[in-house]
């Protein structure tokens, strides 16, 4: 099922991701739900990053990577539980139906075996064991045709309560599966972020400056690009609809923090915020950025207007909401809250409206 997908930090040099990432690792292992971050774009760099810090940034790339896996076997999970609880419910239905059928059937048996009417070795089989009465009753002569009619209608609704029986059966054990999945991939995430969570205790405090010094500087160059951005096209202007709901959802948004797994309302992983998001205009996107990939009609970014989903890189590792003015709202990495960005903030794959 899960492939590979996460939420990325934006791409502006070696040296300026792996300074981004420091806040977002510092930010690992904290609390019962931990977040996590992936792997930046490859890139030209300034050589600044030592080989202990491209490990912890290695690591949280696995995290991430885990993160979504465990995201999408999530949303199968709550899938395969409704759908088990549907086919519950309509069993049960099934089964009382039958229930009453034989009910019905058995007392008017009863009745003429009192009279006299009904020959006293069905009685006792009715009595004694249904199924093997309806069985064979339904193919005796002393049994009219409106009763045989009957039986025949008992034995088929049987028949769909067996059916109904196994489908239900076999999907509460896939069911089963999966839940053991998700927690074999939740200990996959906590393992990964345990490990990057040492290596970033092992750097010196000079790498460790030197990483929030670049971070500094990442940040002052996202806000004058902010700045300076002009949307990508005219049509990126006043949305309308479950789109300005969305859009005016994620602004709400703004400031909470990223929290892998989650989608909200305190706090969000990339796809949990844009899902989170359309739930609040009434719409329903699914839970990982790859599947939010394929979940509209493609634009391309010159046509780009709010509400739309921007998803980054060829494996559609993260995703944002375009709210206009060349700007995204997301969620971007661990120990970084939901905020703006340039909408040119690392490479863009697709533009998908929803």
């Amino acid at each position: 099922m899960p492939t590979n997908r996460g939420c990325v930090p934006p791409a502006r040099g070696r040296a300026a991701r792996a300074g981004m990432l420091t806040a977002a690792a510092s930010a690992v292992l904290v609390g019962s739900v931990t977040p996590v971050v992936a792997q930046p774009d490859d890139g030209q760099g300034s050589g600044t990053v030592n080989a202990g810090g491209e490990r912890v940034d290695g690591l949280l790339a696995e995290a991430e990577r885990a993160v979504e896996a465990h995201n999408a076997v999530d949303e199968q999970v709550g899938q395969l539980r409704e759908e088990v609880e549907r086919r519950q419910e309509r069993l049960a239905r099934s089964q009382q139906r039958v229930n009453d059928q034989r009910r019905a059937i058995g007392s008017a048996a009863a009745a003429q075996y009192r009279v006299g009417t009904l020959d006293p070795a069905l009685a006792l089989l009715l009595a004694d064991d249904p199924d093997g009465y309806l069985t064979r009753a339904a193919h005796l002569d002393r049994v009219g045709d409106r009763q045989r009619g009957e039986l025949h209608g008992l034995l088929a609704a049987q028949r769909v309560v067996d059916q109904q029986r196994a489908e239900a059966g076999v999907l509460l054990a896939e069911l089963e599966e999966r839940r053991t999945e998700l927690a074999e991939r939740k200990r996959e995430v906590q393992a990964k972020l345990g490990r990057a969570q040492h290596h970033l205790n092992r750097l010196t405090a000079e790498e460790r400056a030197e990483r929030e010094r670049v971070e500094r500087a990442a940040r002052s160059e996202s806000r004058e690009q902010a700045l300076g951005a002009a949307a990508p096209g005219a049509s990126a202007d006043a949305p309308s609809g479950r789109a300005a709901a969305a859009v005016e959802a994620a602004r709400r948004a703004l400031g909470r923090p990223y929290v892998w797994g989650s989608t909200g309302p305190h706090g969000f992983d990339c796809s949990g915020l844009t899902q989170w998001a359309y739930a609040q205009a009434g719409a329903s996107l699914p839970r990982t950025s790859q599947g939010q990939a394929g979940a509209g009609r493609r634009v391309s970014l010159e046509e780009a207007r709010p509400g739309d989903l921007v998803i980054y890189r060829d494996d559609a590792s993260h995703v944002a909401l375009y709210v206009g003015g060349g700007q995204v709202v997301h969620a971007p990495y661990p120990g970084a809250s939901v905020r703006h960005d340039p909408v040119r903030m690392m490479p863009v794959s697709a533009v998908v409206r929803p």
